[in-house]
């Protein structure tokens, strides 16, 4: 978690920071898993491709009868024509009225048709509902695995990168699914069928039609080479593009304050025409590719024509069964080959959005619960930390040896510098991030021992910039405990001073918050944080600069929310305000990650050290006007340096 005291890696950083790991996956690699991934739903796929395999059998026997047909025709306008030199199963009794057999075979080829098309109807529903399944499963466990990673995983990348795969990404992770394993058995099971249909019919000319398929298996893994970085480039784009469009929506009031609508028009419409560019590059190559495609698949059909057509004219093969048939066959054998430059840019696609979706499957979960870890219901209190040694990024050290302990029921407060690990401290607690060397305890017991949940319902947390969901007040209150009863949500609202503001307002505890409590002001917002965090009645309490950049007026509104919400329980507050360190019965200042001093705020203000010098800062100009109108201004200002700052 970024926090204002260690920020998180700059945007250019934060590009190198993806793949999570060093060593890039190979294709063949990503390949398989993505296989695994499929033999999921090999249930289903295999009913897809039985459908598709049917199609093909139910295409076939509506062309072998038109063959047939054709046949049925020449023999009657010339009968020394042998129409019955066509496979067993297609012949007819000879006996039978030409007339006869021609309506016989229509009715056949329609009986055919109208199967297909149910047929056809059933695997496209088939492939659109497992299409849907695999998204959606895909997309459960990203979101999943989010849920459960550690804040460092998010400090490492954008939010715009990680939604972009949870949305994205996914959907090219599913096409592998529907788009390459589904196809590729179709495929490979529909050139068979054709192949052995074919060679039942003549193996040399089969033969010699299908000289030139091994350099349609070369073009099409050529191609797939020369595309892939062109997929990896566009998914970076994607991701430039929507962190663009993030932040943008997100700092809406900054780029209006500053007028600079026109240029984040611009630098949009750029990011937007550099993937639109780089789109246009892959068609490109796919347009010059398929064109390939289609040329050598002609040269079969010239074969066909010069040997086919001499077979024909020796009595060797029949006209419609044979060589209407065949040329009918190289045609479909044709357009299935043509789609292998479909699942050869389905396989790249899936390849780049596989890359990152599985870099998200493949975080490790830093923090997690041990296995037989402690179970606690409902803590002391006690906080230690115990010779702890912490780093965000290796050789850069937060914290080297920190030592502290608070009683039960105790209020505390850590001040200092920004940078100085006041946040970092505060995160330490809940295991937001565990600590490298030495230990945080929570009633003598360390923190990595304890259940995590137990943990983190013990304690709870109001920072200084607070999320609140577009939902009803009540439900923001209730978030971390959605079971509890009105009585109990408005109880936490009376201790936190909200209930009086939330009945005003026009449907009270039932009212629609908008985006992030955009309809509040910033000490409402503060107040409905904290009645939330005190709903569950922690033993602890953590409050994160929770009066920072606020006024007077909303200081003091949330001063009297949490004065009656530290009764009863272990309180450590961070905060830079003199107004509210001076409440905590112990203050600790922080420099660099190491406690320079401690003790109350009288006992601190009757020193020298940084805290007296922060509320000489923050205390001065008021200190500076009694001094221009008192005449003994010098011993006025000693006076109140050496007692405390006015309350």
């Amino acid at each position: 978690m970024p926090t204002s005291e260690t920020p998180g890696p700059s945007t250019a950083d934060q590009a190198s920071t993806w793949p999570a790991t060093a060593e890039q996956p190979s294709n063949w690699s990503l390949i398989l898993r993505m296989i695994g991934l499929s033999w999921r739903y090999r249930a289903s796929c295999a009913y897809v491709v039985l459908l598709h395999v049917l199609v093909v059998a139910l295409s076939l026997s509506a062309l072998g009868f038109t063959g047939v047909g054709i046949d049925l025709i020449g023999h009657h306008l010339q009968p020394e024509i042998d129409h019955n030199g066509l496979p067993a199963f297609l012949r007819f009794a000879s006996d039978w009225p030409a007339m006869r057999q021609l309506w016989l075979t229509a009715g056949l080829i329609l009986a055919f048709a109208v199967l297909t098309t149910f047929v056809k109807y059933a695997a496209a529903v088939s492939v659109a509902s497992l299409s849907q399944r695999v998204l959606i499963q895909l997309r459960a466990d990203v979101y999943d695995k989010l849920q459960r990673l550690s804040f460092r995983f998010f400090d490492r990348g954008q939010s715009s990168s990680i939604i972009n795969r949870a949305a994205g990404d996914v959907n090219a992770v599913r096409q592998f699914v529907d788009g390459v394993i589904v196809k590729v058995l179709t495929v490979v099971l529909s050139l068979a069928v054709y192949v052995a249909y074919m060679l039942t019919m003549h193996v040399p000319l089969t033969l010699a039609c299908l000289a030139t398929s091994p350099l349609l298996w070369w073009a099409a893994a050529w191609f797939s080479r020369i595309v892939q970085p062109a997929y990896v480039k566009s998914g970076e784009l994607v991701d430039r593009m929507v962190l663009s469009l993030v932040e943008n929506v997100q700092g809406i009031t900054v780029v209006k304050g500053f007028a600079r609508e026109p240029q984040e028009i611009a630098k949009f419409s750029s990011a937007n025409r550099q993937i639109c560019d780089q789109k246009f590059d892959i068609f490109h190559k796919l347009s010059l590719f398929q064109p390939l495609m289609g040329f050598l698949t002609q040269i079969n059909m010239i074969v066909l024509l010069g040997y086919g057509g001499y077979l024909v004219i020796n009595g060797k093969l029949a006209l419609g069964a044979g060589l209407f048939v065949f040329a009918n066959l190289l045609y479909e054998f044709a357009n299935q080959v043509g789609q292998i430059t479909n699942i050869a840019n389905s396989i790249q696609g899936s390849l780049t959005g596989a890359q990152r979706v599985f870099e998200v499957l493949d975080a490790p979960i830093e923090i997690f619960s041990p296995p037989h870890a402690v179970r606690i219901d409902r803590s002391q209190g006690r906080i230690r930390f115990d010779h702890v040694q912490f780093a965000y990024k290796a050789g850069e050290p937060v914290f080297e040896d920190l030592c502290l302990e608070i009683s039960p029921g105790d209020c505390v407060a850590v001040v200092g510098e920004t940078g100085a690990g006041k946040t970092s401290l505060l995160n330490l607690i809940p295991r937001y991030y565990d600590v490298q060397k030495g230990g945080v305890q929570l009633d003598g017991i360390d923190v990595r021992r304890l259940d995590v949940d137990d943990l983190r319902r013990n304690i709870g947390i109001v920072f200084q910039d607070n999320f609140l969901f577009s939902n009803t007040v009540a439900a923001n209150i209730a978030f971390g405990h959605p079971d509890a009863t009105e009585d109990e949500i408005e109880r936490a609202a009376k201790i936190a001073a909200a209930d009086e503001f939330i009945r005003d307002m026009p449907d009270g505890y039932a009212t629609l918050l908008g985006e992030q409590g955009s309809n509040l002001s910033g000490g409402q917002r503060q107040r409905l944080a904290i009645a939330r965090a005190l709903l569950l009645d922690p033993p602890l309490l953590l409050l994160d600069d929770a009066t920072a950049s606020v006024d007077a007026q909303t200081e003091h509104e949330i001063q009297y929310a949490i004065e009656n919400a530290l009764k009863g329980r272990t309180t450590l507050i961070v905060s830079n305000r003199i107004s509210t360190l001076r409440r905590a019965a112990r203050i600790y200042v922080l420099e660099r990650g190491r406690i320079v001093e401690c003790g109350s705020h009288a006992e601190l203000m009757a020193g020298d050290g940084p805290y007296r010098k922060l509320a000489e800062l923050q205390f001065g100009d008021l200190m500076n006007e009694s001094a221009d109108s008192n005449p003994d201004a010098p011993a006025a200002r000693q006076s109140s340096n050496k007692e405390g700052v006015p309350a």
